[in-house]
């Protein structure tokens, strides 16, 4: 495999913002398929521009091979708005070059399928882009780049705006394309399925990771497990030379000395404390027993309707994935269960005690005129996060909003950063019933863990219609789908019932259909298990790996009081006793979550 691009000892920065890239040294393969993964603003679309030419390094060497044709698909569409979407993705309106005659690429099989599996069969060829939503002018453009071939293909956040069957179906279309890939995306799944590699940029360096999203989660949990270790022997020894110095009298002697400068440079050497995003539960108000009913609810999208005489109820303490093809009316339902729609006809009886917030995909609602800090107290001056009371600029710290951003106007935040804002005052106002419209997009893969991990222990309501597979089936329990037949239909088989219902699901054989009264197959559960069952094996697996999960923690706590009481022998007997039942206690839970994972293979 012959390299396409190099970076040799590449730098580069920007005026206030200071150096994001320093020193960095990577090549791009004639096939290689890199996923690039960083917090927002560690230098993911820098590094783009850098590899694409369209920026010049401040030090260093960016080399391309000769005649190196790259196409590339920004976060910042700048399409004509009278252009049809034949011009744009069929001829010279955006690319600059023609496919060709009409009936040239009307009788290619390719050009079709692409256009098909990006959804736009509704879209229509002449229609003007100016008149299109976001997602669509998006597609449109995604969908220019796929017909033509090129040596590397750059997509910034493709999945953005697309629902999960065009998702699942862009990934087996660029699994199977010829050339260089390098995509920049926050939605894991896909950079399983596509990527063989993956880049991380961050510490203003890029460190590259054999295979997707899984294999880089797993090589940086053992890269920080050995700085930790690292750092650990640093601290040990640290505190012996600080032990030492404190002596006193030994201190005014020569041979202190050298060791206070060994102190000193141990000290000096000490990395700074990395900028994380800390996101903690936040104090819910009690929900009653009624949130959502709906009977009998017609609801209607400008001439299209999106529910016909629905009845559908949604309790306290749910958690439902929302799934449906662009244009389904996912928004529209939930702007409806926001109180910002009203249904044409029927009843949508809300709890008395809900108090809901709605995350929209749009970011127009900031204030724009505002610093950061003053966007949240607009909200709350302070809130209530587990059992502290913090100040709305502690809160913003925790949403990785440090001291020299939060007087940032919300003009100049990036898009990610408007994002974590838009969320972070959403959450400000404690609601007990979430709302969320495409909650991961602009998110980084590190804040959307975070979001995950707040959202595993949320104890209120959670609707969200996300095209995100792997947030929906790490913090749903129930998938619901609107398929354009007027209901909300429930899926016991989660996202694989609704690719095979879609008939989107590639490389995949088609289900037997359920006969009349049965229910329906669940995807990768054991034989024997109804969907009752299965929902509960995954509940009891989710436990049984939190509790796993604690008492790995309290094991390693007894190893460190283990270690401080190295001299203590009476006490070394209590705290080895208590080691071994907890060791015994932990091994009994690994042992029940394997024997019911291999119930359920899709575990």
């Amino acid at each position: 495999m012959a390299n396409i691009i190099n970076l040799d000892r590449v730098s580069k920065g920007y005026g206030a913002v200071g150096a994001l890239l320093t020193d960095v040294s990577l090549g791009v393969g004639d096939s290689d398929r890199i996923g690039v993964v960083g917090l927002n603003g560690a230098g993911k679309s820098t590094l783009l521009r850098l590899l694409s030419r369209q920026e010049e390094p401040d030090e260093g060497r960016a080399t391309h091979r000769r005649d190196l044709r790259v196409l590339w698909l920004p976060q910042t569409l700048e399409l004509a708005g009278e252009a049809t979407v034949r011009e744009v993705v069929l001829g010279t309106a955006w690319l600059g070059e023609s496919m060709g005659a009409e009936h040239e690429w009307a009788g290619d099989a390719g050009v079709r399928t692409i256009l098909s599996g990006l959804g736009m069969g509704h879209l229509g060829l002449d229609s003007a882009v100016g008149s299109m939503s976001g997602g669509e002018r998006r597609r449109v453009a995604l969908a220019a780049l796929l017909v033509r071939a090129c040596d590397l293909l750059i997509l910034d956040e493709p999945t953005n705006h697309l629902d999960v069957a065009a998702v699942a179906w862009l990934a087996a279309h660029l699994r199977s394309r010829a050339g260089a890939l390098l995509v920049v995306t926050h939605d894991r799944w896909f950079l399983d399925e596509v990527c063989t590699v993956t880049w991380e940029v961050a510490d203003r360096t890029v460190r590259a990771y054999e295979g997707g999203y899984a294999a880089w989660t797993l090589a940086r949990v053992e890269r920080q497990r050995v700085e930790a270790a690292t750092e650990a022997r640093r601290q040990n020894l640290l505190r012996k030379e600080i032990a030492w110095l404190r002596r006193g009298p030994p201190a005014r002697t020569s041979k202190p000395k050298f060791r206070i400068d060994a102190a000193n440079a141990l000290i000096a050497d000490v990395p700074p404390v990395r900028d994380t995003v800390s996101l903690q539960r936040m104090a819910t108000a009690r929900l009653g027993r009624q949130v959502y009913d709906l009977a009998d609810v017609v609801l209607d999208a400008g001439p299209k309707r999106i529910l016909d005489r629905v009845t559908w109820s949604v309790g306290p303490g749910e958690r439902i994935a929302l799934l449906g093809a662009n244009g389904a009316g996912k928004t529209t339902l939930l702007r409806m269960l926001a109180g910002l729609g009203r249904p044409r006809d029927g009843r949508c009886a809300v709890g008395q005690t809900v108090r809901a917030a709605f995350l929209s995909q749009e970011l127009h609602e900031l204030p724009a005129d505002l610093r950061v800090l003053e966007a949240v107290e607009e909200v709350a001056r302070r809130v209530t996060v587990g059992d502290r009371d913090m100040s709305a600029a502690q809160l913003a710290e925790m949403f990785g909003f440090t001291d020299r951003r939060l007087w940032t106007p919300v003009g100049d935040l990036s898009g990610g950063e408007r994002r974590r804002l838009q969320l972070l005052r959403l959450l400000a106002g404690e609601p007990n019933v979430l709302l969320l419209d495409e909650p991961t997009n602009d998110l980084d893969t590190d804040t959307l863990a975070a979001l995950e991990d707040l959202l595993d222990s949320w104890p209120g309501t959670i609707v969200v219609a996300s095209h995100d597979r792997y947030l929906i089936e790490r913090v749903t329990e129930q998938v619901y789908a609107l398929f354009g037949d007027g209901a909300v239909t429930h899926l016991p088989g989660g996202i694989d019932e609704y690719l095979r219902r879609a008939g989107a699901a590639p490389d995949r054989p088609a289900a037997p259909a359920a006969a009349p009264g049965e229910a329906a197959p669940v995807a990768g559960a054991g034989a024997g298990l109804s969907p009752a069952e299965v929902r509960e094996a995954r509940k009891e697996l989710a436990r049984l790996e939190r509790q796993v999960g604690k008492l790995t923690q309290r094991e390693s706590a007894l190893h460190d009081r283990l270690a401080d009481a190295a001299t203590d022998f009476a006490r070394l007997g209590t705290l080895d006793a208590q080691l071994k039942e907890l060791v015994a206690e932990r091994t009994a839970a690994e042992e029940q979550w394997m024997a019911l994972a291999e119930r359920l293979p899709d575990a």
